[in-house]
This record gives structure tokens, C-alpha cells and sequence, in this order.
């Protein structure tokens, strides 16, 4: 059991340290470079701030782990850092989906978007996020685990609350957030179509009276840049989303199997590995923004000093 596990606690460290250095540069662009102050990058921000504890707490689970034999049943069912751990990777699901809400609403429903998303409803979104992560965690790390002859166990005695939960924490957000993200992108087709039909059209009335149709043309080429803007933030957003749902798929379904009575090892392999790929969520958004997201590269050479040679593609 000790080997398997000492293993864990090294990858829970790596990735740690690693999610620490990226998940805080992330957050640091974001605050530091005044373009990036818009309502989209204040989820994105949240989220490596969330991710940035987590990866803090799997440091410290992986330094001061669960003791084994444990000396009573509270430290088994409630760690402290296991509980605030969890807390933070369930905060971090309940974020994307507020983001991927946000950017639904933005392409799909812009009229309502300026509504529905100011400072104020964005704030008390983001402190929602943080309550229900704890919220939810507690009472659902209470339940997962047993305490027997001094050892912590995954519990099987409790299925439903288990079954309630992974349809909270995984099931439900991945489904709006299939959906979510298959409407906008029939909406970003269709938007591009219709610009891609009248493009042509406004560049020969340009030709035939380039006095008359100039600010039509501006306009056009204004819709242009807001499509590309969104195109490549839904991309940003859709990859994270992607890993998102393979990194928690695992582990979830492995606490699952355990909760139906599935035989499982919860110190074997497939374990480490699930709850590796969870850890993994955490740290890999940073890598998405820095090769996806170009309005993220732009404000990470602004905040170094880089002049950014143009802005076009920053709505």
C-alpha cells in the first residue's frame, strides 16, 4: 500500500508546483494588463486563482497525507487539506460552467447579455463559486470515506448520495456544457456564413461608390474581428472543456463503481491514475491559454515589456 501511494504524493507534487507557477501567471496577466479587464477574463482569472489554491492544496496533501493508520474516524472522513483540496478541483467545475454560461449567452443571446452579465452579477457569481466548492465538499468527503481498523476506505455503504453527487459534480455540468458549446458553435457557422455572403456584396458597392458605402465597409470589417475574437475564445474555451471532461471522467466513475459495489483498489493504479488526472486539470488550463488564447499571449508580452504590434483580434 505504501509504494503505490508514495508514488501519488510525488505526482500530486509535480503537478503541483507546476500548476502554482502557471495558474499564477495566468492570474497575474490577468490583473496586471488593463485590456484583459473584461467580464470573460474575470471567470478565467477566477478560475486559475481556484486552480492555483488547489494545486497549493495538493502540495500539502502530498506532504501531509491522511495518516496511516489513521487515529480516529474524523481525520479520516473530514482531512482538512483533503476537504479544502476538493473544494477548490469542485469550485473550478462550477466555474467553467459560469464561463461557459457567460460565453452562451454572449454568441447565442447577445441582447441579453449586457442584463444579465455587469460587475455586480459577475461578482456574486464568482463568490457563489467559491461557497459551493466547500458547500458540497464537505458533506460528500464525510460520506465517501469509512474509517476501518485504522485505515481510510472508500465507502460503499452510502451509494445514493454518491450516485446524487456524481450527477452534480460531473454529469450534469459536462451535459449543459456539451450543449452549450454545440449551440454556439451552430451560431459562430452561421454568423461567418452570413458575413462570408455579404463581404463580397459591400466590397463592390465600395468600388462602384467608395464615398456612399465607406462606413458600411468598417462595419463589416468590425463584425470580422468580433467573429475571429469569439471563434478563437470558444476554441480556448472548448479544449479546456474537453480536458476538463477527460481528466474527472476517470475518477468519478471509479468512485462511482465503488459506491454500486464494483470490486476496486482504491490504492491500485487506476486510482493513482484517476486522481493524477484530476490533478492534472488543474495545472494544464495555463498551457491551453498560452497556445490557444491570443488576447492571453498579447497581455503576457505587454506585462514582459514585448510591444504588441497590433490589437486587432482583442474584442
Amino acid at each position: 500500500m505504501a509504494e503505490p501511494l508514495s508514488v501519488l504524493h510525488i505526482i500530486k507534487t509535480i503537478i503541483g508546483v507546476i500548476g502554482l507557477i502557471g495558474n499564477g501567471v495566468v492570474a497575474t496577466v490577468i490583473c496586471k494588463v488593463k485590456f484583459m479587464h473584461t467580464l470573460t477574463n474575470a471567470f478565467i482569472c477566477n478560475q486559475a486563482v481556484v486552480d492555483f489554491l488547489g494545486s497549493l492544496f495538493l502540495i500539502v496533501t502530498s506532504t501531509i497525507p491522511v495518516p496511516d493508520p489513521s487515529p480516529h474516524t474524523s481525520a479520516c472522513k473530514l482531512w482538512l487539506p483533503d476537504v479544502l483540496l476538493w473544494a477548490c478541483f469542485t469550485s473550478s467545475t462550477f466555474n467553467l460552467l459560469s464561463v461557459s454560461c457567460e460565453r452562451y449567452v454572449a454568441i447565442v443571446v447577445p441582447f441579453k447579455y449586457a442584463t444579465l452579465y455587469t460587475k455586480k452579477s459577475v461578482t456574486c457569481m464568482i463568490v457563489a463559486i467559491w461557497l459551493l466548492g466547500p458547500i458540497f465538499e464537505a458533506p460528500y468527503e464525510a460520506a465517501l470515506t469509512t474509517y476501518k481498523d485504522g485505515f481510510c476506505l472508500l465507502s460503499s455503504e452510502i451509494a445514493w448520495f454518491c450516485v446524487v453527487f456524481f450527477l452534480v459534480k460531473l454529469f450534469v455540468p459536462a451535459i449543459l456544457m456539451i450543449f452549450f458549446y454545440s449551440h454556439m458553435a451552430v451560431k459562430l457557422k452561421r454568423s461567418a456564413n452570413r458575413i462570408a455572403v455579404i463581404a463580397p456584396t459591400v466590397s463592390g458597392q465600395v468600388e462602384s461608390a467608395p464615398g456612399d458605402r465607406m462606413g458600411e465597409s468598417h462595419r463589416e470589417n468590425a463584425e470580422q474581428s468580433l467573429l475571429r475574437a469569439r471563434r478563437n475564445i470558444f476554441k480556448t474555451l472548448l479544449l479546456v472543456l474537453i480536458t476538463f471532461l477527460v481528466c474527472w471522467t476517470p475518477n468519478q466513475l471509479f468512485i462511482l463503481m465503488v459506491n454500486l459495489g464494483c470490486s476496486m483498489d482504491s490504492t491500485g493504479t487506476i486510482y493513482i491514475i484517476s486522481v493524477s488526472l484530476v490533478a492534472i486539470n488543474s495545472c494544464a488550463n495555463p498551457f491551453i491559454y498560452a497556445f490557444k488564447y491570443r488576447r492571453f499571449r498579447r497581455g503576457f508580452l505587454s506585462l514582459i515589456g514585448r510591444k504588441i504590434q497590433t490589437e486587432g483580434d482583442m474584442s
